[in-house]
């Protein structure tokens, strides 16, 4: 389970992805997020599939990877087809089990927003596997620097969603080694009734909560004893500047965000 997440996880990697500014990255992908759910058509799925398909190949990590977040929301996926096949209202009726119709209007929905839960999941999954945690923080830091006059803590928000990303595939790992500790013990998740799932699933969420919280123990008594205040008095070694690659990749941003946004409203 924990090779399947790659949110929150990144691969070492020289590439031009990897070498972009930051800042530029985390606002792309929020662009990517935000146009993507605008967009409505095959054609706008189809032209937001292609241009993460070249960020893919440009950032040099393997499909394979990404490949593997997919398939740990397999069933996230499912849910929504099934949902959407099934409940999604419409007079062209394909087929009928029961009660449940599945029409022509609602297979498209299924397919769409299967599509589109893939596509946001792997642009999500491209920030991360390409932008190292100290980066992810300054890039968040600097982007929430105006917030800061108005008594935000811009830098500890920043460093707690990275810190948040991070745990996510550690978490996920920590969770399948317990599980198939209880497995080698004899615990069984898959069979039995509703109520016998749930209760078994207690030896797993006890020592999974504990290990979390002895986990952010270790970071904080980490963290302070290499003296970390914060931002106070805190410099950078590394400025951030925006280079000639940056500027081409918003133009090329640019240039799929007007293609959308003209297939969807046109």
């Amino acid at each position: 389970m924990g090779s399947n997440i790659t949110i929150g996880q990144y691969y070492p990697e020289v590439s031009i992805i990897h070498k972009l500014d930051p800042r530029f990255k985390i606002i792309a992908t929020l662009i990517y997020i935000t146009v993507m759910f605008i967009s409505g058509n095959s054609f706008g799925y189809a032209v937001g599939g292609a241009f993460l398909f070249l960020v893919i190949i440009l950032s040099k990590v393997p499909i394979k990877v990404f490949l593997r977040g997919i398939r740990g929301i397999l069933f996230i996926l499912l849910f929504t087809f099934v949902l959407n096949v099934f409940f999604t209202v419409g007079e062209d009726v394909i087929f009928e089990i029961g009660f449940l119709k599945v029409t022509e209007t609602g297979l498209i929905m299924a397919i769409k927003m299967v599509v589109r839960l893939m596509l946001l999941v792997t642009g999500s999954s491209a920030l991360t596997l390409t932008t190292t945690p100290i980066e992810l923080t300054s890039g968040i830091e600097y982007l929430l620097a105006p917030t800061k006059k108005i008594g935000v803590p811009a830098h500890d928000i920043a460093m707690m969603m990275t810190i948040t990303l991070r745990f996510i595939p550690i978490l996920s790992e920590e969770l399948e080694k317990i599980m198939k500790a209880q497995k080698a013990r004899g615990a069984n998740f898959e069979t039995g009734s509703f109520i016998s799932r749930i209760k078994n699933l207690i030896p797993i969420l006890v020592p999974l909560i504990l290990s979390a919280f002895r986990r952010a123990e270790d970071l904080a008594d980490a963290m302070e004893a290499r003296c970390y205040r914060g931002d106070i008095g805190r410099t950078k070694m590394n400025k951030m500047m925006l280079k000639k690659q940056d500027y081409q990749s918003m133009a090329c941003l640019s240039f799929f965000v007007v293609i959308v946004i003209l297939t969807t409203f046109i």
